[in-house]
């Protein structure tokens, strides 16, 4: 087989980078390890950008979230026993996030790609990019025990962390960097109304608790913890009440509980891996990097990444230039680092971190004080919150 673009992974970035492409005329294939079922199976975050959320109207994948999304114009960061709201929309002149699950993402461009009729090839195994040094790049892999070839212009990888993508990659050509967090999130999932119409970041000396919402009748709940917890020792009345002891008493009082469907415990890092091109391969999303979901910016940063390789294939196949491709690795680390120091930040200043001494405390408290009562300070977190410009 012979396609323009091969893609490899089928999650947001991949089908979002692949639509784009298809009502762009250009032609591409999506390979994927899994099936379908698999990757609609997983449960992420859930905040997007105005950025993201136009890049899904523009690849003709947005009508449900506009339908069934939750606007939000502000969060709640809740410390001190109290909310103190930070008004995105006022701080922003005018910009608001939307709720809108992940799942229902992959689910919305899945089907808009089913309807347009581009390729995806799910259960491929052994996928493996290769060529990508040179002028001839191709994909490899293994479909009903028969090995397989997709010929291509450029490769993406949208693969992932533990993809195939970066691995392929010879060591000495990228260069990555690390910081794992000492802590996890302990996440529950339940159909049940949030406890607030918005998001509610706590800082609690039991540490850190976000009370957020897939919808309007499902809820999703994250305790932070040790990372030697295990989610069995958890039952949901253990959890309901450690929730509730980190939350400001109004708040308390309110929370509705019911049975959860989905629990688990996820490590929190960050991770950059440079550059982003390696010839004709182009790593994309959490191939290249993550962030600790404090900030709200892992799919986000992957639809950015998304606009950068598309702006420049398009370029590429429609003016002749290789301007925005070659661009492409500087551009979108440019916006990582940006996105990787605000996740950082939100996430040191609102948990609790094992053999802290009295004087970063108090330093944390002095932050969360000045950050709320500054109208330059809450700017700069509802700028970074809602999305810097692509």
């Amino acid at each position: 087989m012979r396609t323009q673009v091969a893609i490899i992974g089928s999650g947001p970035s991949g089908l979002l980078l692949g639509q784009l492409l298809t009502e762009a005329g250009i032609d591409n294939i999506i390979l994927d390890r899994v099936d379908k079922d698999y990757i609609l199976g997983r449960v992420r975050a859930g905040v997007l950008e105005e950025g993201t959320v136009g890049l899904l109207d523009q690849a003709k994948a947005g009508a449900r979230l506009h339908a069934g999304g939750l606007p939000h114009d502000g969060f709640s960061l809740a410390f001190d026993g109290r909310d103190h709201r930070i008004d995105l929309y006022e701080l922003t002149g005018g910009r608001r996030v939307t709720v809108y699950g992940q799942t229902e993402v992959t689910r919305d461009l899945m089907e808009r790609r089913e309807a347009s009729g581009a390729l995806s090839i799910y259960d491929a195994a052994n996928v493996t990019p290769q060529g990508f040094d040179g002028r001839s790049p191709f994909a490899t892999y293994v479909k009903d025990g028969a090995a397989r070839r997709i010929d291509c212009d450029f490769i993406a990888g949208c693969d992932g962390f533990h993809g195939a993508s970066r691995k392929v990659v010879p060591e000495r050509a990228i260069k990555c960097f690390e910081k794992v967090y000492p802590f996890g999130w302990l996440g529950l999932l339940a159909d049940v109304a949030p406890v607030s119409h918005e998001l509610i970041y706590a800082n609690h000396p039991r540490g850190f608790a976000l009370c957020s919402m897939r919808s309007a009748t499902r809820s999703r709940y994250y305790l932070q913890c040790p990372l030697d917890e295990r989610v069995e020792d958890w039952s949901d009345d253990r959890f309901w009440d450690e929730l509730r002891r980190r939350l400001p008493a109004h708040h308390a009082e309110a929370l509705k509980t019911a049975p959860s469907f989905e629990k688990s415990i996820a490590p929190l890092r960050s991770f950059v891996a440079e550059p982003m091109r390696f010839g004709r391969l182009f790593l994309v999303g959490d191939a290249a990097h993550i962030v600790p979901p404090t900030g709200a910016k892992g799919l986000n940063l992957a639809a950015s990444d998304v606009h950068y390789l598309f702006s420049g294939l398009i370029e590429y196949y429609r003016e002749g230039s290789d301007h925005g491709i070659d661009a492409y690795s500087q551009v979108a680390l440019s916006r990582v680092w940006k996105s990787v120091r605000f996740s950082w930040w939100m996430t040191t200043m609102m948990h609790r971190f094992p053999n802290t001494g009295d004087f970063d405390q108090r330093i944390q408290e002095a932050e969360l004080d000045y950050l709320t009562h500054s109208r330059a300070a809450s700017t700069v977190l509802a700028e970074n919150y809602v999305g810097l410009p692509f």
